[in-house]
């Protein structure tokens, strides 16, 4: 069993709520533990609000060994090379690649405290990864009709550099985010990334910069206000 307990903790005082835990994860947690935690702290959320005592609300951030995730809307045909583990992964969106170098948020917030907006929440989390890689100096943006965060890559043209897919169970989310950072880009190629045929994928790495999952952490940490903020109206 792997130590789901946090390891890394750059938490700077008065930016980020108390009652969100923030863990941040080094090592890699295999994709069914992951699963099996964030849905049990899901449902205690849930079951705790508005009680004494209740579940805190998470950003969890972590890594995976190399696994396909399909989701509710995966496609057979688009599993062009099952070399890894696949499992359902119970979220929104087709198949998606976890590995070594991606650094994975799930988000598990309660919107029923908020504005009651799943599309809002999806825009703001588009919002938090957008601004998190415009620190690094990344140029990001959302893409109509195609979902997940985009750049330009000199060698690619437009390409995938995050992927989003959320589950939001009796107004708790589930799941979150998944961007680039260093990993193996040739592991997405065993799979159609989310339905999507045209356009290629990159990475921070792809793009020349070295990017550590501890500085992609604190630039997470330092736009989670915005983010934050942004769940408290509905979207536009």
């Amino acid at each position: 069993m792997t130590d789901l307990s946090p390891s890394i903790s750059p938490m700077a005082a008065g930016t980020w709520p108390s009652t969100i835990e923030w863990r941040a994860q080094s090592g890699l947690v295999p994709y069914a533990e992951a699963l099996a935690e964030m849905t049990a702290r899901n449902a205690a959320i849930h079951e705790g609000t508005g009680h004494e005592g209740k579940a805190d609300e998470l950003v969890w951030l972590l890594e995976h060994p190399p696994v396909y995730t399909a989701g509710t809307s995966a496609a057979p045909s688009e599993l062009l090379d099952p070399r890894f583990e696949v499992v359902s992964a119970g979220r929104g969106g087709r198949y998606t690649y976890h590995g070594p170098g991606q650094r994975v948020g799930y988000v598990l917030l309660d919107l029923a405290r908020r504005a009651r907006d799943v599309k809002g929440f999806v825009h703001a989390l588009e919002g938090w990864v957008i601004a998190a890689l415009a620190s690094f100096g990344v140029e990001a943006w959302r893409a109509e009709g195609r979902i997940g965060i985009w750049t330009h890559d000199p060698a690619r043209g437009e390409a995938k550099i995050g992927a989003i897919g959320v589950r939001v169970r009796r107004w708790v989310t589930m799941h979150g985010f998944a961007v680039n950072l260093s990993p193996d880009l040739t592991h997405f190629t065993g799979i159609v990334p989310c339905g999507i045929e045209e356009y290629g994928v990159t990475s921070l790495a792809a793009l020349g910069l070295e990017v550590s999952a501890a500085q992609w952490d604190a630039a997470l940490l330092a736009a989670g206000p915005a983010f934050l903020a942004a769940l408290e109206r509905p979207c536009p």
